[in-house]
C-alpha cells in the first residue's frame, strides 16, 4: 500500500466516525469516498513566484461570509500540456491553495477543491493527488471558502478526490 492508499483508508475511517462532518444519515450509509486513481504527474515541486502582489485577498465563503488570507505567490505548472497558473494564499495556518478547475460539477465538487501545500528544500511541494473536498460538500453547517476566479483553472485536474454524491 502507498502513502496514499494509506491516508485515503485514514480519511474513510474518519468520515465514520461522529466527528466526521457528514450528517449522521450519510455517515450511516457511508461505504468510502471517491477518487481520481493516483496521478504521479500531478505530485509536483515547484517554485513559489513572489513576484507577486502580496494583497490581502477576501474570499467569499459558502455561508456569505468573507474570510481574509495573505497572497503568498503563485505556481506554474502544465497538465495535460497545457500551461496553468493557480496562486497560493497564507494565513495563520500556512499555505492555502483553493481551486476549481474543469473537472469542477462534472467529477469534482462544484465550488472546488483544496490542498495545503508544504514548502520543502526551498520549493512547493503540490500534490494534486491529496486535492480534498471542503466540508461544506458534505454539510451545509460549515463555512468554506471559495475559490476566487483567479484560481479557476480551465484544464481538469484529475486526482484528489472526486464528488461525493452523484
Amino acid at each position: 500500500m502507498s502513502q496514499l492508499d494509506d491516508f485515503r483508508r485514514e480519511k474513510d475511517e474518519f468520515m465514520r466516525s461522529p466527528d466526521s462532518p457528514l450528517k449522521a444519515d450519510d455517515r450511516a450509509s457511508f461505504s468510502g469516498l471517491k477518487y481520481f486513481p493516483e496521478n504521479p504527474k500531478l505530485n509536483l515541486e515547484l517554485e513559489l513566484d513572489r513576484s507577486v502582489s502580496h494583497d490581502e485577498i477576501t474570499m467569499d465563503t459558502s455561508d456569505g461570509r468573507r474570510r481574509t488570507y495573505q497572497r503568498a505567490g503563485r505556481i506554474h505548472f502544465t497538465v495535460e500540456g497545457k500551461e496553468a497558473t493557480l496562486n497560493v494564499y497564507e494565513d495563520e495556518h500556512g499555505y492555502f491553495l483553493p481551486f476549481r478547475d474543469a473537472t469542477s460539477g462534472q467529477e469534482s465538487y462544484p465550488a472546488g477543491r483544496y490542498l495545503e501545500p508544504e514548502m520543502v528544500n526551498n520549493r512547493l511541494h503540490v500534490d494534486f493527488n491529496y486535492a480534498y473536498n471542503p466540508y461544506c460538500a458534505y454539510s451545509q453547517r460549515y463555512s468554506c471558502p471559495l475559490p476566487p476566479i483567479e484560481n479557476w483553472l480551465p484544464v481538469p485536474i484529475r486526482a484528489g478526490e472526486k464528488k461525493f454524491k452523484e
